[in-house]
């Protein structure tokens, strides 16, 4: 992908750390404004983190969405909401009113409470007289038990310069009961004049790469104004985490790329991608106040799926050997080498270990099972991905094995290719145990079209990776029917993202069966 340089950063300090970490700047901030005369819901509506009996209600104000603060007034505007039991809201369940706060981008978080079980809602907003669109929602299934069956779909990387989103249309389609998005919502880099594979022009404001709150805050308008990433909010709670793009390409810790920026100006950064991410998505954490947030936390559906939702970037250490694909990096096999942090590895093993689910499901960023990225004797492996961090995936897997997890499955974004594999005790030795699955998602866009021809069929096994039972290299999304008897995952994918209307087609349907964790293909 072409990358436009990235601007100098000396005197990034001042304005940037001020946004980056206070929330109360002056007097006018308190003042009341009002929305008159334009629609401010252009950057839609959005639920996500669903608990059993409430959900998150997001919309972010905005009359002109490439303006840092969406071409409003400093000032705090009311905005009402309610949720409904059907969508013409003639049997509301709860309603309020709240302040959309400047020093927030104008972002709302309604915490809606008091909700039913594993129940369909409809939600909306309004502002100054206008009123947003209509949000479709659901609750998780009650804690004691149940549910029978649940369907879900994942996916990550979505560059807009890259190619329309058009498999967000096809997701909204199927109206899950919930998505996960692992990561690379959006990227960091700047956007070339005409606007890449979409051709479509964008301001000057849009060629340098994303460092300021304000910059972070116009990307985030840009994606978020396209129509099927909204459509695709409308009709299901997301969960979320982020990945690299959200904050600069293989950032590691309090590290940026490469040594491209001091530590401490990374950090400023790092501080205001997470504030501009916490505004832009449906998610129950606090508000960031600088570079650190955790953003970490665990979702259960009944006792079918428990869901551990990762930060596989704010805690590791960096990558070794120059980062990328490397031979012979026996620095990775360092038994201190962290991933998760010790804490977030604790809380993981220890929430494993006590769970009843039917299925324990770690939705993350990078690929766990080991990739061998060239032919011959000596392996190529990627620093990046838990191939980097060798003792860190040991202690998990074997952790699970050790606490006798029930059905590991292991959600993957990161690297543009759908993949399906089996996670083994020992890579090395294809006899080894069987630990879980991982299913890997394609990106949405990032990569262009992709190449239909690339990849492995479903079933077989690549002779560098025998763990690795099906891969192609194409664009789209994975839809799951999840039963107490088995996951199934469909692969879907589009043919092309280069212009908008791609139809959606399977390329390919597996399942693993409760009690026997591997890849079969259905």
């Amino acid at each position: 992908m072409h990358r436009p340089s990235r601007r100098t950063f000396l005197g990034l300090g001042g304005s940037a750390l001020a946004l980056a970490f206070t929330t109360n700047l002056a007097d006018p901030w308190t003042a009341r404004a009002a929305v008159k005369g334009d629609n401010p819901f252009r950057l839609g509506v959005a639920s996500g983190d669903p608990l059993s009996d409430r959900v998150i209600l997001w919309t972010r104000l905005a009359t002109d969405p490439l303006e840092p603060l969406g071409g409003l007034p400093f000032g705090k505007i009311k905005v009402e909401w309610e949720i409904a039991e059907d969508e013409t809201f003639t049997r509301r369940a709860r309603h309020g009113s709240t302040l959309a706060h400047p020093e927030y981008g104008h972002s709302v978080h309604v915490d809606a409470k008091g909700l039913e079980p594993g129940r369909e809602y409809f939600y909306r907003f309004r502002a100054g007289g206008e009123i947003s669109p209509v949000g479709r929602t659901k609750t998780a299934p009650a804690t004691g038990g149940g549910p029978e069956s649940m369907r879900l779909a994942f996916a990550s990387c979505a560059a807009w310069q890259d190619g329309y989103y058009t498999a967000y249309r096809h997701l909204a389609e199927e109206e899950p009961d919930v998505v996960f998005h692992l990561g690379d919502y959006l990227y960091e880099f700047g956007i070339l004049p005409m606007g890449g594979n979409r051709k479509t022009p964008v301001p000057e404001q849009f060629r340098v790469q994303c460092d300021t709150l304000d910059r972070f805050r116009i990307q985030y308008g840009l994606y978020k104004s396209d129509p099927d990433l909204q459509a695709a909010h409308h009709r299901a709670p997301w969960i979320v985490t982020w990945d690299d793009h959200e904050v600069l390409d293989n950032w590691a810790g309090p590290h940026g790329p490469g040594g491209e920026v001091t530590e401490e100006d990374f950090l400023v950064i790092r501080a205001n991608a997470f504030r501009a991410f916490w505004e832009n998505m449906p998610i129950r954490v606090p508000a960031p106040e600088g570079p650190d947030a955790r953003i970490y936390r665990r979702f259960t559906f009944g006792d079918l799926a428990e869901f551990n939702v990762l930060d596989t970037r704010q805690y590791r250490d960096d990558q070794l050997c120059g980062d990328g694909q490397q031979i012979g990096c026996d620095e990775r096999l360092d038994p201190g080498r962290q991933m998760l942090g010790a804490e977030q590895e604790k809380w993981l093993l220890d929430g494993l270990g006590a769970s009843r689910a039917r299925w324990n499901v770690l939705a993350q960023q990078i690929a766990m099972m080991q990739l061998d990225f060239a032919p011959g004797p000596e392996q190529q492996l990627s620093m990046d991905l838990w191939d980097g961090y060798k003792a860190a995936k040991d202690r998990l897997l074997h952790g699970m094995i050790d606490r006798e997890v029930s059905n590991p499955v292991v959600l993957t974004g990161d690297i543009h290719c759908n993949m399906a594999g089996d996670l083994k005790a020992n890579f090395d030795d294809p006899s080894s145990r069987t630990v879980g699955v991982e299913l890997v998602c394609t990106s949405i866009s990032s990569g262009g079209n992709g190449n239909p021809n690339q990849g492995i069929p479903p079933g077989g096994a690549d002779p560098l990776n025998p763990h690795l039972r099906f891969s192609s290299y194409q664009r789209g999304y994975v839809s799951c029917e999840v039963t107490r008897d088995r996951w199934r995952s469909d692969f879907k994918v589009v043919p092309y993202v280069d212009r908008p209307g791609a139809p959606i087609t399977t390329r390919a349907s597996l399942v693993t069966l409760d009690g026997a964790p591997g890849v079969n293909v259905l």
